[in-house]
């Protein structure tokens, strides 16, 4: 018999059996049902969250099998689900009193307790339920899966570990190892325990691809393309792996690459928005952007809700000539994530352009309220006011983005050219020597700024004190 044609006819069993029950419910009749047929229904009711009825069966399955422990966890299992934690545990003191090694009791409190944000004393039953269980690895997992929720990353990766020194080929371990260990800022733990692993297991596509992922998130991106490499060697159909894969080669910028990978992993599954914006970005960065229009528009085709695409087709539709257009672009893109100072940021560069200053500001405005820590920020809002001889506001704005990065040389440099050309010469100087201090490679910001500052000795003479 075929998998389907045998769920489907154990499917049918069961809506038999529960039909049956309710009739009997129904008619007032007394039907004998086998404890495997009860179970079954009651599981259907649990499945169904319907937590009433499967307590209905089981006062009927206690009836029929007063010392059937089975019914009494069952029962422990629905009061939880139907919120009634205290009476659930309840129960269950009960079956300890007649079974204390039972390892489903155990599992059946720590999950109650677990429910009820009690961690300490779920982890405490799951490790009963270990004891006195045969077969370990789900209970491992569980164990694991409740440090994750208590935010003990570092206890749930030595469960993790367990599971997999016995069962090397469990993929929720393996995956949940590598997020544990990312969790916990072990990168190159990571690394050193998954390079062990596939030396023992080269051929768990799982565990090279895990170990791609760290490289990446080290940076390590040619490190991160092999491992993707042997993860599709062993399983070629391995789209994560391919689209992982893109993106390291991106980082790298290798955009042709990138884009070729990217088409694989649309070859091997449903081409969705994120894949499509990735290969756009890929365009944009090699200024074809026609090529990255058709694949940003693509990806909002999938999904119009995607914000970066939004943007995207705004910063490519600016680049082309059509910030009018843009702004209408960057503007969904901001009505979808309105705390992203990245799309703030990029609105007022193109309301520059369009010579909507007030919208311009209120938009630097806005990106650097959401995000202080972008030294451009407080550059382009600096600039937009020098630009219309609000000189006065402009050194405001430099003096505040100094405070947030006084490490920043740009800043120096800027407000510097600033001071120069509303005549405050001595001050100007000041932050010269700083900027200069900082990094003497930056000093041409100050002559782009202002370049007749090259005529002024006295500033290039200062400059070339500092060369080295």
């Amino acid at each position: 018999m075929k998998k389907d044609e045998f769920e489907d006819k154990e499917r049918k069993r069961v809506l038999d059996l529960v039909h049956r029950f309710e009739e009997m419910l129904v008619k007032g009749n007394q039907y004998y049902f086998e404890t495997e047929d009860l179970e079954d229904i009651i599981d259907y009711y649990f499945e169904k969250n319907a937590p009433k009825k499967g307590l209905l069966v089981v006062d009927f399955a206690l009836k029929q099998y007063p010392f059937a422990t089975v019914f009494l966890l069952r029962k422990a299992q629905l009061l939880a689900a139907n919120n009634q934690s205290q009476k659930a545990l309840e129960v269950l003191s009960y079956v300890e009193s007649v079974e204390p090694l039972n390892p489903e009791m155990f599992m059946t409190k720590g999950s109650i307790y677990s429910l009820m944000s009690l961690s300490d004393q779920a982890i405490e039953n799951f490790k009963k339920a270990a004891e006195y269980s045969d077969d370990v690895e789900d209970i491992y997992l569980t164990i694991a899966m409740e440090y994750m929720n208590s935010n003990r990353a570092g206890d749930a990766i030595y469960y993790y570990k367990k599971v997999l020194a016995e069962h090397p080929d469990n993929e929720i371990a393996i995956y949940e190892l590598a997020f544990c260990f990312d969790l916990n800022d072990q990168l190159e733990e990571c690394v050193k325990y998954y390079l062990a692993f596939v030396e023992d297991h080269p051929y768990s596509a799982s565990a090279w691809f895990n170990l791609g992922v760290t490289y990446n998130r080290l940076e390590k991106y040619e490190d991160a393309i092999k491992a993707y490499d042997y993860a599709i060697l062993i399983h070629e159909e391995y789209s994560s792996a391919y689209f992982n894969k893109a993106n390291s080669l991106a980082a790298l910028n290798r955009l042709d690459e990138a884009i070729e990978v990217y088409k694989e992993t649309m070859a091997r599954e449903e081409p969705d928005a994120l894949t499509h914006y990735y290969m756009g970005e890929c365009y944009e960065k090699k200024h074809d952007y026609e090529a990255a229009l058709r694949q940003y528009f693509k990806s909002i085709a999938i999904d119009s809700k995607y914000p970066d695409t939004q943007a995207g087709i705004a910063v490519v539709l600016d680049a082309l000539g059509r910030p009018s257009d843009a702004v209408h672009y960057i503007k969904k893109a901001i009505d979808l994530e309105i705390e992203n100072p990245e799309y703030w940021h990029i609105l007022g560069q193109i309301q520059k352009k369009l010579l909507f200053y007030e919208d311009a500001e209120h938009a630097f405005k806005k990106s650097i309220e959401l995000d202080s820590d972008d030294p451009q920020l407080w550059l382009d809002y600096a600039d937009l006011l020098f630009e219309q001889e609000n000189k006065n506001g402009s050194l405001e704005i430099l003096a505040e983005g100094i405070k947030n990065h006084p490490q920043n040389a740009a800043l120096q440099y800027r407000i510097s050219a600033c001071l120069m050309s509303i005549g405050q010469k001595q001050e100007a100087l000041s932050f010269l020597h700083t900027a200069l201090k900082l990094d003497y490679d930056k000093h041409s910001e100050l002559f782009a700024y202002i370049p007749q500052l090259k005529e002024n000795t006295s500033i290039t003479d200062l400059i070339e004190s500092y060369k080295k």
